[in-house]
């Protein structure tokens, strides 16, 4: 089905003061989820809406919190994000190391402690926003999903990397993307009828590369809302030794230094660690130089032949923005089984059908 962006908003924003967060808080995650959704990155759009109500309801994200610095330099900060909602703590994370880094031109943020951040690309879309080059590397600690390159086990998890770097052109390169083949949202996606992932995603317990969604949250039906922990088998890490050497990284960098505690199995309260570095391009030779120089290459890149006519070549951004476009305008594709998830959320808290309605509406 096809629903318009601003009554989705009303509806999940709805759903999360109901849920418990202030107002101010609900609305951010329901234009960061809706944004994600937007920009085709359904993984972490509103189908994460029944999660994280469940979450909020057994305590795994707490609303209405807010970043408490442990470490305070005018280079690098740690921050403990109390486990909050990522949607909060995130972006405060995010405008502390552009403020800094406004003023030093480098700044270095670690966030330990997060609720789920979403998509990360969000974060280095913010600091492309004031100009500022931003790399940031995502651990998801109390979360075993992806099996290591050469094993069949869960040993790590979805682990993401996001790099933004402003262009002239106003369509910066945004490179996005989990250290899994997937990100586990996109398993289940297509557990709930979309968009089929790839034939070799997830490894089964005896080896086998597969994409049946059952193999990470078991067999259906479900017992509730679909729980990746349930599964026999594992992701598996894109790019063979490559993913997974990045995914390990993640763990090392936002795990072992920014504090959020490498992912090695023991389960306490999930959360999310990021350490981002930010990078004030006036700090390295001027920004019409920096500009000028990233302007040109993207432009080389893109006059690229393509395969097929009809596609042209992009960078990493561009299909998000054409997506958003298209969605903005006609309206957010949701699984049938996705909306039906989302309604039945807003109808466990205490929302009635006829408010159900009159936000639609």
């Amino acid at each position: 089905m096809i629903v318009q962006v601003e009554p989705l908003k009303r509806l999940v924003s709805a759903i999360f003061v109901q849920a418990g967060c202030p107002d101010d808080e609900a609305e951010r995650i329901a234009h960061y989820l809706s944004k994600a959704n937007l920009t085709g990155h359904d993984s972490h759009g509103v189908i994460r809406v029944p999660r994280y109500v469940e979450w909020i309801g057994i305590g795994r994200m707490k609303p209405g919190q807010n970043v408490e610095f442990l470490v305070d330099t005018p280079a690098i900060t740690m921050l403990d994000g109390k486990h909050g909602m990522g949607q909060t703590v995130g972006p405060e994370a995010c405008r502390i190391g552009i403020h800094k880094a406004d003023a030093h031109g480098v700044a270095i943020v670690a966030l330990r402690n997060a609720g789920h951040l979403g998509r990360i690309g969000d974060y280095a879309e913010m600091a492309v926003a004031h100009g500022l080059v931003s790399i940031h590397f995502v651990n998801v600690h109390s979360s075993l999903l992806v099996a290591p390159y050469g094993g069949r086990d869960r040993r790590t998890s979805t682990n993401p990397i996001a790099i933004g770097m402003p262009t002239r052109d106003g369509k910066p390169f945004i490179l996005d993307f989990a250290t899994s083949m997937v990100a586990e949202g996109k398993v289940l996606v297509a557990r709930q009828g979309g968009k089929a992932i790839p034939g070799d995603a997830l490894v089964s317990p005896d080896g086998e590369k597969t994409n049946d969604p059952s193999v990470l949250y078991g067999p259906p039906p479900d017992d509730g809302y679909p729980d990746p922990t349930k599964g026999p088998g594992a992701l598996r890490t894109f790019g063979e030794h490559k993913g997974s050497g990045l995914s390990l990284a993640c763990d090392m960098l936002a795990g072992a230094l920014g504090g959020s505690g490498a992912n090695k199995g023991e389960m306490g309260i999930f959360h999310n660690g990021m350490l981002s570095i930010y990078l004030n391009p006036s700090f390295f030779g001027g920004d019409d130089a920096t500009f000028d120089e990233a302007q040109a290459y993207v432009d080389w890149i893109r006059a690229s032949q393509p395969v097929d006519d009809g596609e042209p070549v992009m960078i990493p951004g561009d299909k998000e923005r054409k997506l958003e476009a298209e969605r903005s305008a006609g309206g957010i594709p949701l699984p049938d089984e996705t909306w039906n998830a989302i309604l039945a959320s807003a109808c466990s808290i205490g929302l009635t059908e006829g408010r159900i309605n009159d936000l639609l509406g």
